[in-house]
């Protein structure tokens, strides 16, 4: 006996001096790798989302509920708190076991930690088993020695597995059943901890009378070691678990188009930086405001669903796309299936067969959901076809934060991001008060009662805008009815006004309020001619807003690694685009837009209160609706449209801007300005403390202009 103990000690000797190998260094005890989730927080505090190979957040042992601890413990080592490491009683009793016959596992919580962060290699030589076990041994000792028992069951619930792609307990606790790990009962708790027997086999999804069994089993022993009382058990025993199972999808959630574009670009910062997204934990803090994201979503689908059902009416029977069936080829040619069959090597006739066989599937609806059908590939195509899509962002003026982002109507069925800055679209009359902003910089009074007549420019003797269906054809009228109004003729007298260098003037100017898309010198960049994004509109108007400084939209503030270092803060750019009364004069302009002009609703069918102002934006054919809107601490804009700009309305009353896009505006401002947590009402904009060197009350002058205007959308 004496001997076979000696060569034990031996044995234990030659593996922790590494004669079979190395054990886990000193330093890997102090800081294991196991991959961690990044997780996206908004500036509120919720959680956004997460990026990951496996989804693990690390929990704190005060973050635990006491029943997961007491359920673990009494059920895989209820002498954890007296071993160190190994339970030595507990493998006197496996061998008691093994002799009549029977099984029995005897590895304690510090070992199943020691083997979940240290993986141990499967091995056939009988002797490789052995050292294998011993080097378990030593390491659960080794982290017994340098760990507190608190921190060592904390780490193991950390690190296991519960299926559904759900490491460690927090992400099992919120993907079963929606829960903080601290606000797990006992029956949930119970649940969990019986899963880890068998992820799959304990599985109350996949095998709920196999789980629930299991569950008992740890009820059971929670009883026997005095946990729970015989009453609780009886109890708990009989009942069911109520389950809410959702396992995490990054279509899901908050701001799902924003975390993909902000994705994108910790990608890139990673790859410069030494790090990885999906493993280092890191933890990203940004700007988007979980409520203010979650009204702007609410605001998106309320508008779009009904419009979407009227523009299916408006082209009921009909093809939108009509003689363009190009944008049918193009859309099947883009598809995955198009792709997969080609690469399977599929003749284009084989192909198009396939698309025209009806297959079962899901579709996107705004009313229904997602909807159960059968249809064929092709017809699938021209349903898509068919959706208004929508870009909406909201930003504060004077910092550059953006608070929501909504990049489109559903990231699972339409992934492309229209709100960033190289989704573009025209801009139409959005573009025309840059024109304005150049003109009253330059001293100019929006009380000028300007010509109402065409205008010709030198080199293009054929360009002559028309106003909006021929109205407002009275001979003059003040700048300020020409921005309230949209009118085109007026906007094109000051381009020529500002002289034969003027085009290239409104693109310096537009450079420095942050548009950075590609602006054409030719005059009709007045009438929004040029492509350009949400994201750059917003932060061009933001502009106003903030006394005349362009102040960079952003939306990451910092990213911090696992232990708290932080490794980035962003701060954003400005750019003293015009002055501060030139700002303030733009602020008024655009008020009296949103009090009697193209978007008047704003005022009297929304009820909008405080200081409002804005611009509506419609482009030819009625491709394009637009709306960005102002008030002294929040700027947000709104693009709806089709995926192919050959798919739109036919008239103006469905397809102008102030029908497309400003209700979606409106109601997110209505909600955003019944909360004043969210939003503190301004009655005014805030005028320059300098006097005005140029008249901007001139009410007289227009009471001609009133009775002959009507008040019309754009």
């Amino acid at each position: 006996m004496f001997s076979v103990l000696s060569l034990f000690g031996v044995l234990v000797l030659m593996v922790s001096w590494g004669w079979f190998g190395e054990l886990p260094p000193l330093e890997e005890l102090e800081n294991p790798k196991t991959y961690l989730a990044s997780e996206i927080y908004s500036e509120d505090g919720p959680l956004l989302g997460k990026y990951y190979l496996q989804n693990r957040s690390n929990a704190n042992f005060d973050e635990i509920s006491p029943n997961v601890i007491n359920a673990l413990v009494a059920t895989e080592d209820i002498r954890f708190y007296d071993h160190p490491g190994i339970d030595f009683r507990g493998a006197v009793s496996i061998v008691l076991y093994a002799a009549v016959g029977k099984k029995r596992g005897a590895s304690t919580i510090t070992q199943q930690l020691a083997k979940n962060l240290f993986p141990r290699k499967r091995f056939d030589n009988v002797l490789n088993k052995s050292t294998v076990k011993l080097k378990e041994w030593i390491t659960a000792v080794r982290i017994e020695q340098r760990y507190t028992k608190e921190e060592i069951i904390t780490m193991y619930l950390n690190t296991v597995e519960f299926g559904g792609n759900a490491f460690g307990i927090r992400s099992g606790a919120k993907t079963f059943f929606g829960k903080k790990p601290s606000d797990l009962n006992v029956n949930e708790a119970a649940m969990l901890v019986g899963m880890l027997k068998g992820i799959t086999k304990f599985n109350p999804v996949r095998n709920p009378d196999r789980a629930l069994s299991r569950r008992n089993t740890v009820l059971e022993q929670m009883h026997k070691y005095d946990f729970i009382s015989k009453q609780k058990f009886d109890s708990l025993s009989k009942s069911q678990v109520v389950l809410t199972y959702q396992e995490e999808d990054h279509n899901d959630g908050l701001a799902p188009y924003f975390r993909e574009h902000l994705r994108m670009e910790l990608l890139q910062w990673c790859e410069d930086n030494g790090y990885n997204l999906y493993k280092d934990g890191l933890k990203i803090y940004t700007t988007i405001n979980s409520k203010l994201q979650n009204l702007a979503e609410q605001a998106v689908v309320k508008h779009l669903t009904e419009w979407q059902r009227k523009f299916n009416n408006h082209w009921k029977g009909r093809e939108p796309w009509g003689r363009f069936t190009e944008l049918i080829t193009a859309g099947v040619h883009r598809s995955d299936r198009y792709r997969i069959l080609k690469q399977q090597g599929l003749s284009e006739e084989q192909i198009m067969a396939e698309f025209n066989k009806p297959v079962r599937m899901k579709v996107f609806s705004y009313a229904r959901g997602e909807i159960d059908t059968v249809m064929t590939p092709l017809d699938s195509v021209k349903y898509y076809k068919y959706f208004l899509q929508c870009g909406f962002m909201s930003m504060d003026p004077r910092t550059g934060f953006v608070k929501a982002w909504v990049g489109g109507i559903n990231h699972k069925y339409f992934q492309y991001d229209h709100v960033n800055i190289n989704s573009k679209r025209q801009a139409g009359s959005t573009f025309k008060p840059i024109v304005y902003t150049l003109a009253m910089d330059n001293g100019w009074s929006p009380c000028f009662i300007a010509p109402n007549q065409p205008v010709q420019f030198e080199g293009y003797p054929e360009y002559d805008p028309q106003n909006a269906d021929g109205k407002y054809d009275i001979p003059e009228m003040t700048l300020y009815r020409g921005l309230q109004f949209s009118v085109n003729r007026i906007v094109m007298f000051l381009m020529k006004q500002l002289g034969p260098n003027a085009p290239q003037s409104v693109i310096e100017l537009a450079r420095k309020m942050g548009i950075k898309s590609d602006l054409p010198p030719y005059p009709s960049i007045a009438l929004g001619t040029a492509d350009v994004s949400v994201y750059e509109m917003v932060g061009a108007f933001s502009t106003f807003a903030n006394k005349g400084v362009w102040t960079e939209p952003v939306y990451l503030l910092r990213i911090v690694d696992k232990h708290g270092n932080v490794l980035l803060e962003k701060t954003p750019k400005t750019v003293e685009a015009i002055s501060e009364q030139t700002a303030y004069i733009m602020e008024k302009m655009l008020e009296r837009v949103t009090a009697h002009g193209t978007a008047a609703k704003i005022k009297y069918q929304y009820m909008i209160p405080g200081a409002v102002g804005g611009k509506t934006g419609t482009t030819q054919s009625y491709s394009d609706g637009w709306f960005i809107g102002i008030t002294p601490s929040l700027v947000s804009g709104c693009w709806v449209g089709c995926e192919d700009r050959a798919v739109h309305f036919r008239s103006m009353d469905l397809g102008a801007g102030g029908a497309m896009a400003m209700p979606i505006w409106g109601y997110y401002m209505q909600k955003v300005t019944a909360d004043p947590s969210l939003f503190k009402i301004q009655n005014e904009f805030e005028a320059p403390k300098q006097p005005l060197t140029v008249q901007i009350n001139c009410d007289e002058y227009q009471k001609e202009d009133v009775k002959k205007l009507e008040l019309i959308e754009e």
